[in-house]
């Protein structure tokens, strides 16, 4: 098998590999190529770690494990080699008996608490609960006992970033975007388009730990008139997200369209109601009976309602009201997944061209351009949207429970449309 690093890498393997250190960080810009490196690293340190103490590999959840870490070692070297994690989360890694956990459940990872680790692996470190990080800086205690990660950044005041600042036995490596020389330079050129303005460029692309402050969407905010729509454009099918009524008393709706290929989606319409005498049960039941009935006579093939989660009596009465109605769309849960996951979607896609709305939903487009990160948990190292009342987040809320059961879809055709542009010049 032909070994190919960048530099960077091979600088990297030499200063870990070659030399020990305790706690071995490569941090930075995505698509850098800080993790391929792992593929070779991982097997090397299991075949030379202790045999007195457990392998760990950690990632944010199982399943963020497998895709980002396990999926990739098991193309690279075989089945035979790489294994399933099992019920009790062991999993055998060239001829050795490991551990596989997601940090996002603390119980869990507690069980191996009191267990001594000859060798630990992390991946998407900033995602964990500190408490499993404390956990596992403890549990660090094998003779030549090390641990290796690779980590986007996040906020300086993350803890994290407090640990790496620290003056523990830690070599780290920081990665820019262009220090990986494999990967195509237009298509390197197309994805800082899609974080330009953003954070997330500071980020994703220079690898850097920014705070996230003041307006989210900024290219949105900037330049609004590049997403609003005068005419409709071609829609394979619609989807409609509800968010309810909540403490604030507000109450929005939003049909999205998907062009073919989820090339595009579009905010095709919105529902939006700030009156709170109004809005019962009976009177948010009838507005989304109203708000389907619209898109039908619109031509949109709504395949499905997601509505807030939170509110399961309120879900029952509507679909009650639909089949009442002659509706029969189903109207399913919202996933409801992290915010900040949702937010870098919309920025992706906004980023890419591949976000448009139609000029008449005017609530969703001030939400879009008003937005803003909470300068209070900013400063404590956390990001949050700013959701305080003095900003439309009920509209961005619909909007993002039309599409998230799409997102991943929606990122990997993203990712196939730019190699293919690159493809064909």
């Amino acid at each position: 098998m032909a070994i190919n690093f960048s530099e960077k890498q091979r600088e990297v393997w030499r200063n870990t590999i070659n030399e020990h250190h305790r706690w071995n960080i490569s941090e930075g810009a995505t698509r850098s190529g800080k993790t391929y490196l792992d593929y070779w690293k991982i097997p090397w340190r299991i075949r030379h770690a202790g045999q007195e103490g457990l392998i760990l590999l950690l990632g944010n959840t199982k399943g963020t494990l497998e895709r980002n870490v396990l999926d990739p070692l098991r193309n690279m070297w075989g089945a035979d080699m790489v294994g399933r994690i099992g019920s009790n989360n062991k999993i055998r890694l060239f001829d050795r008996n490991c551990y596989a956990l997601g940090a996002d459940n603390v119980g869990q990872v507690d069980k191996l608490r009191g267990s001594g680790l000859a060798y630990g692996y992390g991946d998407e470190v900033p995602t964990w609960h500190e408490e499993v990080f404390t956990m596992l800086k403890s549990r660090l205690d094998k003779p030549g006992a090390c641990f290796d990660a690779t980590c986007n950044p996040d906020n300086p005041n993350h803890w994290f970033k407090k640990f790496l600042d620290s003056d523990a036995d830690i070599y780290k490596m920081h990665f820019h975007i262009d220090d990986n020389p494999f990967e195509d330079p237009v298509f390197v050129a197309e994805l800082k388009k899609e974080y330009a303005g953003t954070v997330y460029y500071q980020r994703l692309i220079e690898g850097l730990w920014v705070a996230a402050e003041g307006i989210i969407y900024r290219l949105f905010a900037d330049k609004p008139k590049a997403f609003i729509l005068d005419i409709e454009p071609q829609i394979m099918y619609s989807t409609i997200g509800l968010d309810f009524p909540g403490n604030a008393g507000k109450f929005a709706i939003n049909c999205t369209g998907f062009e073919s290929g989820l090339r595009r989606i579009i905010t095709l319409d919105e529902h939006y109601d700030d009156k709170t005498e109004r809005l019962t049960p009976a009177a948010v039941e009838q507005a989304l009976v109203e708000f389907v009935k619209a898109q039908i006579h619109a031509g949109h093939r709504v395949n499905e309602i997601r509505a807030d989660s939170a509110e399961p009596v309120m879900i029952r009465g509507c679909k009650n009201a639909l089949m009442s109605a002659g509706l029969g769309i189903p109207v399913k849960n919202a996933i409801k997944g992290e915010v900040n996951d949702r937010i870098r979607l919309y920025t992706m896609l906004m980023g890419a061209d591949r976000y448009g709305i139609m000029k008449h939903c005017v609530h969703t487009i001030d939400a879009f351009q008003s937005a803003l990160w909470n300068p209070k948990k900013t400063a404590i190292g956390i990001d949050e949207r700013l959701d305080d009342g003095t900003t439309n987040i009920d509209s961005l809320d619909a909007q993002e429970y039309s599409t998230e059961p799409y997102a991943r879809q929606l990122i990997d055709m993203g990712l196939l449309y730019r190699r293919s542009e690159v493809a064909n010049g």
